[in-house]
Parts: C-alpha cells; sequence; structure tokens
C-alpha cells in the first residue's frame, strides 16, 4: 500500500480550506483517509499552517511519502519563516488604463516644460 500525505480539500465553492491527511494512495483526494494531521487555510491573512511535526516524522519513518505542497508546508513549519504573499497581477484593464494615465501625464509634463520655456524667451 503507497501511502501519501496529502491536502484533502474541504469548504465552500471558492473558500478553500485544506485538512493535511494521510492517505492510501488509490483514495480519491477527498475521500477516506487515515489520518488527519493539520490543517491550512490559504484564506487568513497571514496563511494558516498548523501541522502536528511528530506525527508527520512518524509516519514518513514508515514510508509515507509526502506530495509536493505538503513538504513546502511542512519545510514553512520547521524553519518558522513566514508564507511569501504573491503580489495580485493587475488585469489587461488596470493595465492599459495605468498606461494611458501615465502617458497622459507625461504629455502633460511636456505641455508644462513648453510653456516654461515659451514665458522665458
Amino acid at each position: 500500500m503507497a501511502v501519501k500525505i496529502r491536502l484533502a480539500r474541504h469548504g465552500a465553492k471558492k473558500r478553500p480550506y485544506y485538512r493535511v491527511v494521510v492517505a492510501d494512495g488509490r483514495m480519491p483526494r477527498d475521500g477516506r483517509y487515515i489520518e488527519e494531521i493539520g490543517r491550512y487555510n490559504p484564506l487568513t491573512s497571514p496563511k494558516t499552517i498548523d501541522i502536528n511535526l511528530e506525527k508527520v516524522d512518524e509516519w514518513v519513518s514508515k514510508g509515507a511519502q509526502p506530495s509536493n505542497t505538503v513538504s513546502h508546508l511542512i519545510e514553512i513549519v520547521r524553519t518558522g519563516a513566514p508564507v511569501a504573499e504573491k503580489k495580485a497581477k493587475p488585469s489587461k484593464k488596470a493595465q492599459a488604463k495605468a498606461a494611458a494615465a501615465a502617458e497622459a501625464a507625461a504629455e502633460e509634463t511636456a505641455a508644462e516644460a513648453e510653456a516654461t520655456e515659451a514665458e522665458t524667451e
């Protein structure tokens, strides 16, 4: 039996909440699991990560394989480092609006510079 340590998704639509579980690799993502060893909530600020490291070490010694995401979360808990927040990338409309505003500001400063030059002459 291939035992995995992975995330099981819970929570409402567009409001994810994860449990860190030990499960048979053949079971579905949110299906039956052997033991719950932690929780992860990405929506809080800062993100909430609560993992029992003793249970993780116990299961890893028995041969359980953590998923990439879970191993990253375990590393964060072990080091105590804060979770890096991703910057939200502006939409294409917002980028176009910002570019137009920057262009208008540049034209305005150029017009002011010309007016100042004309006054000094």
